[in-house]
């Protein structure tokens, strides 16, 4: 049987011998011209059923890259080589696309010798480890050789080209297509990696796309290539099959995405959003059909291929319109989506068989697609400077609107303050008037303490809150003052020590009888202090005790180290908690907020308050045990009389004839400030009500100081000063001491005041000897001439 199977096959050869042979040394023309094929549909013939078939027609080939277009028929190529040389000479013949499924190349001799290649063989099965189709041919001295080759795809474009190199030809062919090939993939990657690097940055979606796109389209020339069978599947298999046409739906998706973005389109021509959404739903399709059957497999070649052209045109068309619309398109985008249209055109029509395959049209998507990444990176170049441009002019806007913002909660919290603290400071007026009412009895002076000590509270509250509004801008600081710590330290103690006692607490206060009587520094902010950390002691002791101790220890140059300690036994603190309690608000983060109620800001004004003093502070605590304070505050002590001999100085300073211009419209308040004034005996004083009468009031009558509250219907307190400084009034009204009295506590209204003219400042709820302090500042700073 073999030996008839061996003459069927020399009579074939005999047979095919009589036409010409290709000498590569002699022959002027090329293989393929010396080339027949025949295609057998579906058939899958054996080269011995080939051979001995003498009913089958072949044809010439027509060009030196003949294209059989899209198919998944089987086709068989023969040709004869002769070497009219006197030695063996070897040549390489290339041929196929890389992506061909199976190219099987047969040496017609005695014996048939059968050379495998194609990406569905294994890669360890081919005779050349090439990522392409080559063949080695030895060829003996005077000798000619007939060769059959085989093809088969699975849909994919078949393109025949017959290369036959010398080994000098095919290494130096070979190193410059590795130059070529190295020069576009690193092109790709590089910009690929650049815009996902710039995505991850600015977090644009052009970026994302574009840099998706740049790899999908290196994935897809790699897998053109052979690169991606060689490297990742060279056993060939389902998904190396399935490569080429994956990458390119990834590709002409992204590209489209990019495109969209890029362009605005859903902004610039929403009609077009229509059509970029129906090509989505095309390629999702297409993605489909690669895994439903192999019939579906074979029809998504030719649709993802026209896919491609319509995207292309899409694109053009989008590009055109907005240009016809005079919507400003990037010249660089523009340029590159042109090469990217010509260079994939030319490579889908030759895929479609409408151009002949030669260098340029295999590799057309290669140029156009390297082109188009070194164009579109350049438009990039520009939208990067287009978002750093619109970056500048957004934090321009977000920087006036800070500004803004800033002025606004600037007057909002001046006006908070003005709004909440007026009201307090009537309370307050009338409970201290009350409670030093000696007509009243025991049970309505406990009423009046209780009012005044909820006032208080509330008052804590508001400023706090205004206190830390200024933290957050810098700009709490604080005053250098004379004042007596012991009086500020008993009424702070008698008014927890009163709320203590309503909780059935047991209260102590220890004082050192060292402590000074007048230091300097700024009082009301070391009576904010002591006063936060001690209503935090009552607040969170339910039973048991509340301890303050007060020590103090003389140092040299003046200075006196005020040591507290604050226990209690209240609810305590875990080591959790204790990491949080000088966060701001950090009461309302606390389970048990609602049962002790606060804002949380009182520990972390304090700390930063200790630490404008150079002081210190430490908190010790245990759950269910109680905590305890402890504060150390540095003050400059200064000599001073007694107490009472301190007072009455102040007092007979004062002790003088005045005629006070009290502006104030708030009826409670000037009620407050009357009965203030009251403890002088000769004083006198006028009340106006807005800053107009107060004008009026001074061209009728001599006044040797005013009291200025701030807002005020009709004319405010800074309107009516500025008048009053001008000097429109005349010498002598110009140079009256005015003293601000405002229920607004912002340093900023401070700052205005003081630059506007005003002599001094103070803040609602009037506190009566500080009031006597700065009318007594007044005169002696102006010699006031009051007879």
């Amino acid at each position: 049987m073999k030996r008839i199977l061996l003459l069927t096959c020399l009579l074939a050869s005999t047979l095919y011998a009589q036409k010409s042979a290709f000498d590569p040394e002699s022959s002027t023309g090329q293989l393929f011209e010396y080339s027949e094929y025949v295609h057998v549909d579906k058939t899958d013939y054996t080269i011995e059923e080939v051979l001995n078939n003498k009913e089958l027609s072949y044809k010439k080939l027509e060009s030196a890259n003949h294209d059989f277009g899209f198919t998944s028929d089987n086709y068989w190529i023969r040709f004869r080589l002769k070497n009219t040389s006197d030695s063996e000479t070897s040549y390489y013949l290339k041929t196929g696309r890389p992506i061909t499924d199976v190219i099987n190349l047969y040496e017609i001799k005695p014996e048939i010798r059968t050379f495998k290649n194609g990406d569905q063989n294994a890669f360890s099965e081919r005779d050349v480890e090439h990522r392409e189709i080559i063949f080695k041919i030895d060829l003996p001295a005077q000798a000619e050789q007939l060769f059959y080759m085989k093809m088969t795809s699975d849909g994919e474009a078949i393109n025949l080209p017959l290369t036959l190199y010398d080994e000098s030809s095919f290494f130096i062919d070979n190193y410059k297509q590795q130059l070529f090939l190295g020069l576009f993939y690193g092109v790709l990657l590089l910009a690929g990696f650049i815009y996902l690097f710039f995505y991850s940055s600015l977090k644009n979606r052009t970026f994302l796309y574009y840099g998706i796109y740049v790899f999908s389209i290196a994935l897809m020339q790699a897998a053109l290539d052979g690169f991606i069978y060689q490297y990742l599947f060279p056993n060939g298999g389902f998904f190396n099959s399935r490569m080429v046409l994956i990458t390119a739906i990834s590709s002409n998706f992204f590209l489209l995405k990019y495109c969209e973005h890029f362009l605005n389109v859903k902004f610039n021509l929403p009609n077009f959003k229509k059509a970029y959404n129906a090509i989505y739903a095309s390629l999702a399709i297409v993605f489909l059909m690669l895994f439903i059957s192999p019939k579906t497999f074979e029809l998504a070649y030719p649709i993802s291929n026209i896919n491609g052209l319509f995207s292309l045109m899409l694109i053009l068309a989008t590009v055109f319109t907005m240009w016809y619309k005079r919507i400003s398109v990037d010249i660089y985008f523009s340029l590159g989506i042109l090469f990217l249209v010509i260079g994939l055109l030319g490579f889908v029509m030759n895929n479609l068989g409408l151009l002949q395959s030669n260098f340029y049209t295999l590799n057309s998507s290669k140029f156009g697609s390297g082109i188009e990444v070194v164009l579109l990176s350049l438009s990039m170049t520009n939208l990067i400077k287009k978002l750093r441009q619109d970056n500048e002019k957004s934090q321009a806007l977000a920087l006036k609107k800070s500004e803004e913002i800033s002025e606004l909660k600037t007057y909002f919290m001046s006006n908070i303050s003005h709004e909440l603290r007026t009201p307090i400071n009537a309370i307050m007026g009338m409970a201290e008037s009350a409670l030093s009412d000696t007509n009243n009895d025991k049970e309505n002076i406990e009423k009046y303490q209780i009012i005044k000590n909820a006032s208080m509270s509330l008052l804590s509250n508001v400023n706090d809150v205004l206190d830390f509004e200024r933290i957050e801008k810098n700009e709490l600081h604080l005053k250098e003052e004379e004042f007596n710590p012991v009086s500020i330290l008993k009424d702070i103690s008698n008014n927890w020590k009163f709320e203590a006692q309503k909780k059935e607490l047991n209260y102590s206060f220890e004082m050192d009888s060292e402590i000074p009587l007048k230091v300097c520094g700024d009082a009301d902010r070391f009576a904010q202090i002591i006063n936060n950390v001690l209503a935090n002691a009552v607040k969170f002791t339910n039973e048991g005790h509340i301890f303050l101790k007060l020590k103090c220890l003389t140092k040299p140059n003046s200075i006196t180290r005020f040591y507290f300690q604050i226990s209690d036994t209240g609810v305590g603190m875990d080591e959790e908690s204790k990491n949080h309690i000088f966060d701001s608000f950090n009461q309302m983060r606390l389970n048990n907020k609602r049962q002790f109620g606060g804002i949380g800001l009182g520990l972390t004004i304090s700390k930063h308050l200790i630490s404008l003093f150079n002081g210190t502070l430490q908190v010790e605590s245990v759950a269910g045990e109680g905590t305890d304070v402890f504060i150390e505050i540095p003050l400059v002590r200064i000599a001073s009389e007694s107490v009472e001999e301190d007072t009455s100085k102040v007092l007979k300073t004062i002790d003088t004839k005045l005629n006070i211009l009290i502006v104030e419209d708030n009826k409670l308040n000037q009620m407050v400030m009357k009965k203030l004034l009251s403890s002088f005996p000769d004083a006198s004083f006028t009340v106006a009500e807005n800053g107009k009468e107060a004008i009026t009031a001074l061209k009728n009558d001599v006044y040797n100081l005013i009291l200025m509250d701030l807002q005020m219907p009709i004319m405010d307190g800074y309107e009516a000063t500025a008048i009053i400084r001008s000097g429109d009034l005349g010498k002598l009204i110009t140079s009256i001491p005015i003293i601000a009295v405002t229920a607004d506590a912002t340093e900023a209204t401070k700052k205005r005041t003081l630059a506007l003219g005003m002599n001094d400042y103070m803040t609602k709820p009037v506190k009566k000897d500080l009031l006597f302090e700065k009318i007594s500042n007044c005169i002696n700073t102006h010699n006031l001439n009051v007879a």
